[in-house]
Order: structure tokens, then sequence, then C-alpha cells
């Protein structure tokens, strides 16, 4: 009797399951971006989700929802929604900072998240300087520590963390000056206030295809092909020493918390992996020079766990921190 009344016990549970599964989503979806609208991860969730909304038979409504620490605003409106996959949140691995800065109580991994892709990052110079190639700039560098002021946005962000792994992984010595975003540091290359700034390949396009600035390599394993500008070399031809430290690759897409019903979570699991898989991502990535991805699960997990352990620690030791990473149980890396 007991054998029967457990047999149909689980024959319950997995009618349960299933229609728990086949009645969602029922409603529309709600992604919550928390970085400004425009920008490369609202334009990543806003590509994503319209292809993904042909997949689940709802549509999927963009908002954003700014301000805050790392954009801690959004990350605590979309965790305080109902953890039942109707909402998502937007986000990219600058994320990650949000608790070592004050604005986010929790590790990172209350959230699963799901990547996109992203642009990689490629290390340039202004026209003005003698360094035609990598080498060039890095023997300077050596020979002459802390005499060329380089930019990569702000302290801890991927870009600096980006400049630091060339240093170690070369021997090279810059001058580092942080600003306040992306486009900044690259203004302040075309000033004449720095020599080298790393940022994304995305973001340097159009002033490396007008002259603006010089492109040396990418801090990525791969050579890259760029229209109007031929191959860019990879770093870790010159110096094979980054690949202890580097790739260190922006990481944008969407995330819900980790305690939404396994079931669920599945359904948009399968809509992002179709969507991923369709022409109009494909080629969006292709002309935008994003790198695609598609990792969810334990490997997004791996991916920004490192992520987190890397920025958040470089964050303590630069005391660019307000919270011990050590209080969120945060692991060094």
């Amino acid at each position: 009797m007991k054998k029967v009344l457990f047999i149909g016990l689980v024959l319950l549970l997995a009618m349960a399951t299933g229609v728990y599964a086949a009645d969602f989503p029922k409603r529309n979806i709600t992604s919550v971006v928390v970085w400004g609208a425009g920008g490369g991860t609202d334009t990543c969730n806003r590509i994503i989700a319209a292809e993904m909304q042909q997949f689940l038979g709802v549509n999927i409504n963009v908002i954003n929802k700014t301000g805050g620490v790392a954009g801690s605003v959004g990350m605590m409106y979309g965790f305080s929604r109902p953890h039942d996959g109707y909402t998502l949140t937007g986000l990219s691995e600058s994320n990650v900072t949000a608790g070592v800065q004050g604005g986010w109580d929790k590790n990172f991994n209350v959230w699963d998240v799901f990547i996109v892709g992203g642009s990689p990052d490629i290390i340039s110079v202004t026209p003005d300087t003698p360094y035609k190639t990598l080498k060039d700039l890095i023997e300077a560098a050596k020979k002459n520590p802390g005499s060329i002021k380089a930019a990569a946005s702000g302290a801890g962000s991927i870009h600096h963390l980006n400049l630091l792994a060339v240093e170690n992984g070369s021997g090279a010595d810059f001058n580092f000056i942080p600003y306040k975003g992306s486009a900044p540091s690259q203004n302040a290359a075309m000033a004449g206030e720095v020599s080298v700034v790393v940022t994304s390949l995305a973001e340097q396009q159009q002033l490396l295809r007008g002259g603006k600035l010089r492109a040396l390599a990418m801090l990525i394993p791969q050579s890259f092909e760029v229209e109007g500008l031929g191959t860019i070399p990879s770093s870790f031809d010159s110096y094979p020493g980054l690949s202890k430290y580097l790739p260190i690759s922006q990481a944008i897409g969407f995330a819900v918390p980790a305690d939404v019903p396994k079931e669920r979570k599945a359904v948009l699991v399968d809509a992002f992996n179709k969507a991923m898989a369709t022409d109009k991502v494909k080629s969006w990535a292709k002309e935008n020079y994003y790198l695609l991805s598609g990792k969810t699960g334990a490997e997004s997990r791996k991916v920004f766990d490192a992520l987190q352990s890397n920025f958040a620690w470089t964050l303590w030791e630069l005391k660019a921190a307000k919270v011990n990473p050590d209080k969120l149980g945060i692991p060094k890396p």
C-alpha cells in the first residue's frame, strides 16, 4: 500500500510540474534594464527580447531603471518582483561590483544569468605617438615605468582590469588615469590627455575608422577582422604570458533570481537558445563587433563568479570598495 501511495505521489508531482511549465508564460514579461536607454546593455536586451518573444508567445516589454551604485537601483527593483519568471533584469559584468561598493547587500550568485555576449577589449594609442605595434608600446612602458599615460574607464572597471592584465602579463608599467566611463576616456585620448586607451572594439570602431585612434592589439586570444581596418592582431601573439591573465571579457545579458522555479527557467532557456540562433541576432552581433556567448546555468554562473571575484578584490585592493568582499562571501580570485 505504501509503495502504491509513493508511486501515486510521484506521478502527481510529475503532472503538476508539467502543468507548471506548460502554463508559463500566460502574460507579458517585463525586462528591467539597469543601465540607460541606447547603451550597450539596453540595445543587447532589446534585440534578444524581440527574438525571444516569438518563441514564448507573449511580449517582453523592456524598461529602464537606472541609478544607484553599479546599477543597484535596477537590480533591487528586479529582485524585489515576484520570483516567478515574469521579470527579467538586464545587466552586464559591471553589476558584480554593486555589493562591494555598498549598493547591494548580496553575493551576485543570487542571480541566474543568460549571457548574450560582449564586445572584446582593444588597446589603442593616439595617432601622434611613435608606437606602431603593441611591442613598441610595451617596451617603451618597460623602459620608462609610469611615463606613459593610459585611460581605461574608472578604477575597477572591466577596461581597467584589462589594462592591469596587460601590465601583469607583459611587465609594462603605465600611469593609469581613471575617467567616468568609456566615452570620457576615449575623449581624453583624442584630446591628448593620455596616449593609450583600453575600451571595447564596439566603442572604439568609429574612432579607429576615422583615424582618431590607432589600434594595436585585441585583448583576446584571437585576431579580429574589422571592415576598413583589416586584421587587428591578438596581444597574445607578441606576449604569450598574457594568457595567464586574459581574456577578461564583457558579459552582457539578463538574469532571473536563482530561485525562480526550474521549470519556468527551462522555458526561458529554450526561448533564449532559439533566439540566439536567429539570423537577426547573429547579424546584429557581426555588425556591432560582439562575440556571442549563449551561456546559461552552471556555465554562466562560472563566468560571473570569476568576474565578481576579480572585480571585487581588485577594487578592495585599490581601496575603492566600501565593503570587504569577505563579508559577501566572495572568494579571492
